[in-house]
Order: structure tokens, then sequence, then C-alpha cells
């Protein structure tokens, strides 16, 4: 079986920023109380005009631009989005019709805030398998449609976009795990504890047991995340970068911290963006690319988590 590596990311972001103090505006809350307890200061919202398929295109368009491909060039789109109001057409095939694509495999994969690393995992086994050659891996995500804007505990949570990624067939690879482009995931859930995060009603609205969530993920996620480290023959302190599910600041820099990456540039794009759920992993690892920040095949950790109370991480080689 052939590798698979990661060869160009991209990122749309909605141009409207609203501030915590546009929320102290809206519920009780200010922008003191949001800071101190979740790291967020603004988050981009989408309007009635920007679909989760349009943001998702945007991303896709740029990823493939900067790896020098055309839409025709890929046979397999993933998208990741637990936004999705309609049903048919799926989100995956709405993206390749905006692009103009030819014929390619299309699938939407739902696992709200690890979706994209559960994607990502998908395209790199399709292309190992011999089922597809390139693949646009896109997560997004309009997080705005489903808050509840009078519930001051989640509203400040949330954010918009997409992240995108262009994965192709590597005959270089090396065997075993080791150097692979995208290393071995690990992937699970917690079914008993599904409903601490919750997408549902008419119209559909999130909610979540907050305290649940971070008990959880402080404690019983560092030692699987170093598992999937194990899986892919590296030590924590080599990672170069460690790009976490962009959830909670106070979540991010205790597991972060716990996985024992010491020496890793650690991405804080929830500050800026809030939770995106599947779009934040795709978003900030684009970011860091984009400034510079990890250097082009550095080993870097992607570790997805959440909704479902579901998990699922992978080392890749930064592109």
């Amino acid at each position: 079986m052939t590798g698979s590596r990661i060869v160009a990311l991209g990122h749309y972001q909605p141009a409207k920023v609203l501030t915590n103090d546009d929320l102290a505006a809206m519920v009780d809350t200010s922008d003191e109380w949001i800071t101190s307890r979740v790291g967020i200061r603004t988050r981009h919202v989408g309007g009635p005009d920007e679909p989760v398929d349009e943001m998702a295109a945007h991303a896709g368009a740029k990823a493939l631009a900067a790896a020098g491909l055309q839409p025709a060039d890929i046979d397999l789109v993933l998208v990741a989005t637990s936004t999705a109001i309609d049903r048919s057409p799926s989100m995956s095939a709405r993206v390749a019709a905006r692009l103009g694509m030819g014929s390619p495999a299309v699938m939407d994969i739902n696992v709200v805030c690890s979706g994209f690393t559960h994607a990502l995992a998908t395209a790199d086994h399709a292309i190992r398998a011999g089922a597809a050659a390139r693949a646009l891996v896109i997560g997004a995500d309009k997080m705005a449609d489903i808050a509840d804007w009078t519930d001051r505990t989640t509203c400040v949570l949330l954010g918009d976009g997409a992240g995108a990624a262009v994965v192709t067939a590597d005959p270089s690879a090396p065997e075993g795990a080791a150097g692979a482009g995208i290393g071995p995931v690990l992937w699970g859930s917690v079914p008993e504890m599904g409903n601490a995060v919750r997408i549902e009603g008419t119209p559909p609205r999130f909610a979540q047991e907050g305290q649940s969530v971070y008990r959880w993920a402080t404690t019983q996620l560092p030692p699987i995340a170093r598992k999937v480290c194990d899986k892919a023959g590296i030590a924590p302190e080599d990672l170069a970068a460690v790009v976490l599910h962009q959830a909670n600041l106070r979540i991010i820099e205790p597991v972060a911290r716990k996985i024992g990456a010491v020496n890793a540039v650690i991405a804080r794009d929830v500050v800026d963006s809030g939770n995106t759920s599947a779009a934040s992993i795709p978003m900030a690892l684009s970011k860091l690319v984009e400034r510079g920040e990890v250097e082009s095949g550095a080993p870097v950790l992607l570790f997805g988590f959440g909704g479902n109370l579901s998990y699922a991480g992978q080392v890749i080689r930064c592109p």
C-alpha cells in the first residue's frame, strides 16, 4: 500500500467579527468573564448569504491553488460538518459542484468537533487502499446557525469558518509509521457520555454539559494523545506543533502540557476564531503554515475531540 500526505492547506472565515463587547450587549456577560473562562476574544460569524458549502468551497479552492491542482484532479471529497441542515445534496456534493469538479466520490462525515481528523484518516485509508489518489478534505461549520444567543454559557464559544487540506498519494512514504506523511489514526468515543454535547431540536440548537466535557478532556485525553504519538513512532518532545480542537483555551493549554510536547508550537486560534467545531483544526493548522511557524516536513500532532465524546488523532508531516 502507498502512503499519503497533506500537500497544501487553505482556510476561510466570514468577514463579520463579533467581539466580546458585542456579546455583552446581547446577553449578561463581559469581556473579562469570557476571556477568564474560555480565552476567546473574537469570533467570525457568517451571514444568511454564507452557507456552509460556500465557506467550505472557498477554503477548498485556496488549498487547491496552493497545491497547484485543478478541481478535476480530485477524485474524493470529504466534508466534515455537523451544521448541514439539508440531507441532500450533501455538503461534499455541493462543494464539488461549486468548484466545478468532474466526478469525484463525495461524502459528508458528522463527528462534530473531531470530524476533520476522522475525515483525514478516512482519506488516508482510501488512498492506501487504492480507492482514491487525490482527496480534498474539509472541515466546515456554521455554528452561528445553531447557537442559542440567549445562553451566555454557550453562545460566547461559537464561531464560523472552514479549513481544507489536499491529500495525495505518497509512493515515497517510508515503511512503518515513523516518518509517514499521515500517521496511523487513533480514534474512539465514550458512547454513554454522548449527551454531554448536543445539537438537537427543530430548529437545531447547540448545548453542552460544560463541566463534564472539561473534566473528560483534561483528564482522559492526554494519555490518548500520547498513544497517538506512540503509534506514529515519535516522542511528544519531538513534535514541532500541536493542533488540538480549538474548544476552549482552558482545555487546550492543560491538555497540551500533559501531552509533554514541550518544544512544540501550540495552536491557539480559538482566541481569535472561537470554537468552529470541525473547521477548527484545519483552520488553525492552515494559519500556522501560512505564518511560517512550522517547517515543511516537521511532525505535527492533530487531535480532535468533542461531540459524541469522540476523539481522533494522528501525527502528520507539515506540508
